[in-house]
């Protein structure tokens, strides 16, 4: 890698990547449309001579292909991630996700470009029956649209990578938390609790499992298996890994370490049942052997991730305007 196109560039995932990558001295160039994204998280690669941004939809087929001509990796993290509300808009999904992970190939093989590493999700695993799931599970009746975008994302990028060569890793992660985090259960929580912090409402029952990962994990996973280039010795050329901590909690854990935190003790309110909303998975726990196997392991719990994503939504109080 020397010089890399990153969909996706102004958000939570995508801009503590393009930092790293300017980090490890390479040449980077940012892409976003700031559907979600927040031009504040570019703020430190703006003032780097190796990082240059182009304001771009993935939708935009031709534009696309002109701002990645001179790359020779690509890491494709734009998506819309809005798994709670996606029956209330099919079709963003499709475009967003599928349509849009299409195009980024597309632009890749005008522009001579074969290598790819795209962010995935555990949610691809639907209800999974073998827990925790490895990458290897039977494939899954698919329970969000979401899910159902990303695998079709999957499927383009491997037939991509068996039709053109490609060398291609897909990272499924389950919810990554920390700096610069814009959504999700934290988020969501610490804005009720900035208005009322004497009640919370709570998505279904709090007993729902979920395991979660912290960003710079996240981060040093992605890179530390591009550069190990395992999907090159592959036989397809494809790898693809689960990203997560090694263990999970409940809903009621989270809240525990978030309130904890906080010193507050706010009535629970519980809207009842054992999820949240159509699609939303009561027991997420990921197989990481795989990523482990390589070298890899997460330095931090998943309370330590918890309390320092709240402890920057202290301090970044804007983004809350923002979304």
């Amino acid at each position: 890698m020397h010089r890399v196109f990153v969909t996706g560039a102004a958000g939570f995932i995508g801009s503590n990547l393009v930092d790293r990558l300017l980090a490890d001295g390479l040449t980077v160039v940012g892409w976003d449309n700031f559907s979600t994204g927040q031009e504040e998280f570019l703020k430190a690669a703006l003032a780097q001579k190796r990082f240059s941004f182009v304001r771009g939809d993935n939708l935009d087929l031709g534009a696309l292909t002109s701002a990645m001509a001179g790359c020779d990796f690509v890491f494709h993290l734009a998506a819309n991630a809005d798994v709670r509300f996606g029956t209330e808009h099919p079709k963003k999904d499709l475009d967003q996700n599928t349509i849009a992970t299409f195009n980024v190939l597309e632009a890749m093989r005008a522009n001579g470009i074969r290598r790819i590493a795209f962010s995935s999700t555990g949610s691809t695993y639907g209800e999974a029956a073998v827990i925790p799931t490895p990458e290897t599970a039977p494939f899954p009746v698919q329970t969000s649209l979401y899910g159902a975008s990303k695998v079709a994302g999957e499927g383009l990028i491997s037939a991509y990578g068996e039709g053109f060569g490609y060398e291609c890793y897909i990272f499924r992660f389950v919810s990554i938390l920390g700096e610069r985090y814009t959504h999700g259960h934290i988020f969501d929580f610490y804005r009720q609790l900035l208005e009322h912090p004497d009640w919370l409402k709570v998505l279904g029952d709090g007993s729902q499992r979920k395991s979660y990962l912290y960003v710079q994990d996240c981060i040093d996973a992605i890179l530390h298996v591009v550069r190990l280039s395992t999907a090159a010795k592959a036989k397809h050329h494809v790898q693809i890994y689960n990203l997560g901590a090694p263990e999970y909690v409940q809903v009621n854990d989270s809240i525990g370490f978030i309130c904890g935190a906080l010193g507050i003790k706010p009535e629970l309110r519980y809207t009842g049942g054992d999820r949240g909303w159509i699609g939303d998975n009561p027991f997420i726990f990921l197989d990481t052997a795989k990523i482990q196997s390589t070298g890899w392991k997460a330095k931090l719990s998943i309370e330590q991730g918890v309390v320092r994503t709240l402890r920057w939504l202290e301090s970044n109080r804007w983004v809350f305007e923002k979304r």
